[in-house]
């Protein structure tokens, strides 16, 4: 029989704090990280907006290798890293390198490589750009750095499967120890702010001009974030052998592509539905059983309806008495990171049976009418919670996590 998959240890940096304890506070209090754009000049654009981590000090967090040779992205899942070890009380002298692993998810890597390549370009100076840049750049070097920081030498991938791609990570981590390919997986997502993102999303018309506003009648659009998280992801056996503290079980998970359109969700959401329906099936959890529904929950008019519509063909009747909430409204869209940092909100969620509101909600849309948690925390028996995730080329993944009985 196959040992259960537990998280041990949360590790996030994020716009509105960082470490589980400085999150999940701020997150329950309804903290905002919008503010307006520092990294780069926004005048050429028509939006100004974006949710970006401030005061961050990366040598703070990486001792190991020189901070200063990685570029953000990959110093954000590092430090994630050390806060989830740390957090989880694994000590790694006391587990076989090769028995932990990484998986890390990502849209775009290290982007601000590419942009130093392309002012070098226009400036006509690429002698300058110097050939450590294609060391730097690939996005692999993310779960890269994290395994040469700790000495880690199980399974290591990054996979890069856009706002998905956090939740894709703990789908490999959860079926590499599943098959015992290793003891421990580390877990997560990570992206930094970059021009080129944003400036993607600007031309799509899709950034909000003020804030993010999920379900909202006046939503209009979603804000640019940045940040990382990362899992410790551990066999239940390994876990109560050194007498972990366990927030949650992670019982299963349902990936899809709706093979529709490049950025464009299915219409219908079918390969929303088929990743919410396919994660229950594997962990023979019904879906009145579901306590907490973690919300892609972007603010673009036509991501929200589409989520809202899916979640009601999949639960039914159930749909309306479900609370659902998005982060994205305090954090912006995170990218590569957001679903990673939202698989810690619902193991936090279970661990400690409170839910995160959905900020901005003031005058709701008729056509997104479900228990959203407007404005406000809520105390919740959190039994069994799933979190969304849906991206760009239709990639659709779901996860759920339960109470593990075993936790302490």
């Amino acid at each position: 029989m196959r040992s259960a998959v537990v998280i041990t240890g949360i590790g996030v940096i994020t716009p509105i704090g960082s470490g589980p304890v400085e999150f999940w506070n701020n997150l329950l209090d309804g903290r905002c990280g919008v503010d307006d754009v520092r990294s780069f000049d926004t005048s050429a654009f028509n939006c100004h907006r974006g949710a970006e981590v401030k005061d961050f000090e990366p040598a703070a967090y990486v001792k190991v290798q020189d901070p200063n040779a990685m570029g953000r992205a990959s110093q954000f899942a590092v430090a994630a890293a050390l806060i989830a070890l740390t957090d989880g009380g694994l000590d790694l002298r006391l587990v076989a390198p090769e028995r932990i692993g990484v998986s890390m998810g990502t849209t775009s890597g290290e982007p601000h490589m590419i942009e130093h390549y392309d002012d070098c370009h226009v400036t006509k100076q690429l002698e300058s750009v110097g050939r450590d840049f294609i060391r730097k750049y690939p996005c692999n070097i993310i779960s890269a750095h994290i395994a040469a920081e700790f000495g880690l030498e199980g399974p290591n991938i990054t996979i890069p499967a856009a706002c998905a791609a956090g939740n894709h990570a703990a789908a490999f981590g959860f079926d590499t120890i599943r098959s015992d390919k290793a003891d421990v997986m580390l877990a997560g997502g990570s992206d930094c702010f970059s021009r080129i993102t944003y400036t993607g999303f600007a031309r799509l018309g899709a950034i909000a001009p003020d804030t993010c506003r999920p379900f909202d009648r006046n939503r209009k659009g979603m804000i640019p974030g940045e940040g990382a998280a990362v899992l410790v992801l551990e066999s239940l056996d390994h876990a109560v052998r050194r007498g972990a503290r366990i927030y949650a079980e992670m019982a299963s998970y349902g990936l899809s592509c709706d093979a529709h359109h490049m950025t464009a969700a299915h219409p219908s959401g079918d390969g929303a539905v088929r990743a919410m329906e396919t994660a229950l099936a594997e962990a023979g959890i019904a879906p009145d059983e579901v306590n907490y529904i973690s919300a892609h929950g972007t603010g673009t008019p036509v991501n929200d309806r589409i989520e809202t519509a899916a979640v009601k063909r999949v639960f039914g009747k159930a749909a309306w008495r479900i609370p659902m909430s998005s982060i994205k409204s305090m954090l912006g869209h995170t990218m590569g990171a957001a679903s990673a940092i939202e698989s810690a909100v619902c193991a936090l969620s279970v661990f400690k049976d409170r839910i995160p509101p959905t900020i901005n909600l003031e005058e709701p849309d008729p056509e997104c009418d479900l228990d959203y948690v407007p404005n406000n925390s809520r105390q919740h028996c959190v039994g069994v919670a799933m979190n969304n995730a849906y991206a760009f080329g239709g990639n659709n993944a779901s996860v759920l996590f339960r109470k593990c009985e075993a936790r302490n």
